[in-house]
């Protein structure tokens, strides 16, 4: 039993230098753990001086398994038990609401570096995973390109998801971005949340909030989501609020997913944005050709030189930037090229829409108009605009938000597979008798003869070839390419809604 009293003391001395409680706050919160841990009493001694947050919660969770106290001792629950933990050591919503305002009045970086220090400290950003995610950088001609394998979030065992099957659907939450998260308990198909707060915002007259992702892709990676459970829908009102947010957070950018299917994420249900502290290598691209639209002299756009097919326009007035942004969105909506094989519906079916992300940059308003179709066809059937099937080894999913302006999320497979392709090159072995490489060899065999392999240097080009091919699906994505081509069709277009090359 020592040693539970003594991690246990450890908590609550790591939360008391992480600011999740106060000194005032020890005994009850102390009390609070016990409960969970049904204790009855504690020791009296010096607490041990290692306070890491991972080896504390593992101690935990390994206590409440032999004690009976979790179903199972497999992740899924472990998550559960150990969030329950937490959050009876998280300020309550008033709380952290009441200290963001406070540090905002002196400035929008203190307060958002607060709540994304307490997002941390809380768990429910689990640091100790996000560091084993793989990231790298790829040079290529539009800049260097983001690459990331993301482990961070935690595979089901097979018992979690059996169990799961035998549930009954919930509807509440409704989905993982509703408020009604903040607090919650969780079920074995539903993360806990009870460590998770959130952060009311008024964007364009609406309620909404701001959270941060708890998988992290970039630094401060933030969500932006509607109080109300609404579907993803992109018009003015998408503009706006996009404007509204980098106003109140002029150090975060803002962006949306798409709102039709294989163009958008993985959330249509609910309207949301992502956001955070980043440049991506999309808003350092150049402005490839400049542009002027009638009526809207004093915006300056441009074509961005982006393997995605973007309109870049910036300028003082939200409200003009909303207008013109409106104007190409309706004017895209309704937009047919057959020569470009651009449909704007098919059987009623519509196929237009845009990926638009906000920032400021020297003291101006940005958005980029990303213009995206969803169309498919025989020979794609998963989207004429998205990875074509010689690149589905590497990436098969959506290209959202995050993928568009440069970053690639790939899937976690890759991991175990850059290992094993690497063993397999060093020591002769033939990609296709090795099952988890089998889908990787014709794409080996294209570059193979272009280097020579060393120990050294195998994994480094293998992961600069995955990069390489990246790039090759954000080409794949573009509705308009970078040929001469391509550029011919995309001036078709801008002046289709009243613009024109400068």
């Amino acid at each position: 039993m020592k040693k539970i009293y003594d991690t246990v003391k450890q908590l609550i001395v790591y939360a008391t230098e992480n600011g999740l409680i106060e000194e005032c706050d020890k005994i009850c919160a102390t009390n609070k753990l016990l409960e969970i841990l049904k204790l009855d009493e504690i020791s009296e001694e010096k607490a041990p001086e290692n306070c890491d947050l991972e080896s504390i919660l593992a101690a935990i969770c390994d206590y409440a398994a032999e004690a009976g106290l979790i179903e199972a001792n497999s992740v899924v629950y472990r998550d559960l038990f150990d969030t329950k933990i937490m959050g009876a050591l998280t300020p309550m919503p008033s709380v952290v609401i009441k200290k963001f305002n406070e540090l905002y009045k002196e400035s929008p970086e203190k307060a958002t570096d607060y709540y994304y220090n307490l997002s941390k400290s809380s768990d429910y950003i689990r640091q100790y995973r996000i560091k084993k995610d793989l990231k790298w950088a790829t040079e290529s001609i539009y800049g260097d390109i983001d690459i990331t394998i993301n482990l961070s979030k935690p595979e089901k065992d097979p018992k979690a998801i059996a169990a799961a099957k035998l549930l009954p659907q919930s509807g509440y939450p409704k989905c993982l971005l509703c408020c009604e998260n903040e607090g919650y308990a969780g079920r074995i198909n539903s993360p806990a949340r009870q460590n998770h707060r959130i952060i009311p915002l008024d964007l364009g007259g609406d309620s909404w909030y701001i959270q941060y992702s708890p998988y992290v892709y970039y630094n401060e990676h933030c969500i932006a989501f509607s109080k109300e459970h609404t579907p993803m829908q992109i018009d003015r009102g998408t503009f706006e609020k996009q404007l509204d947010f980098v106003e109140v957070l002029p150090h975060y950018f803002i962006g949306s997913n798409a709102d039709l299917p294989i163009v958008g994420g993985s959330i249509l249900s609910h309207n949301h944005m992502q956001g955070g502290r980043y440049t991506f290598a999309m808003e350092k691209a150049s402005d490839e050709m400049l542009l002027t639209f009638d009526g809207f002299e004093n915006i300056k756009a441009s074509i961005v030189s982006w393997p995605m097919s973007v309109i870049r326009i910036s300028g003082e007035n939200k409200k003009e930037l909303c207008d013109l942004a409106e104007k190409i969105l309706i004017s895209w909506r309704a937009y047919t090229d057959k020569d470009a094989c651009i449909f704007a519906e098919t059987e009623g079916e519509p196929h237009n829409t845009i990926t638009p992300i906000a920032r400021r940059r020297n003291g101006k308003y940005e958005i980029d108009l990303v213009l995206r179709n969803n169309i498919t066809t025989e020979e794609h059937p998963l989207g004429l605009y998205h990875p074509h099937a010689e690149l589905h080894n590497i990436k098969k999913e959506n290209i959202g938000l995050i993928e568009v302006m440069g970053l690639a999320v790939l899937p976690a497979r890759l991991k175990e597979e850059i290992s094993i392709m690497a063993d397999a090159v060093l020591n002769g072995k033939d990609f296709n008798l090795i099952d988890e490489i089998q889908k990787h060899a014709d794409w080996f065999n294209k570059f193979k003869d272009n280097y020579i392999f060393t120990k050294d240097n195998t994994e480094d080009i293998i992961k600069s070839e995955i990069g390489k091919t990246f790039v090759k699906v954000l080409e794949d994505a573009g509705v308009y390419k970078c040929t001469a081509d391509g550029r011919t069709a995309f001036l078709r277009f801008i002046e289709n809604c009243g613009g024109h090359k400068i």
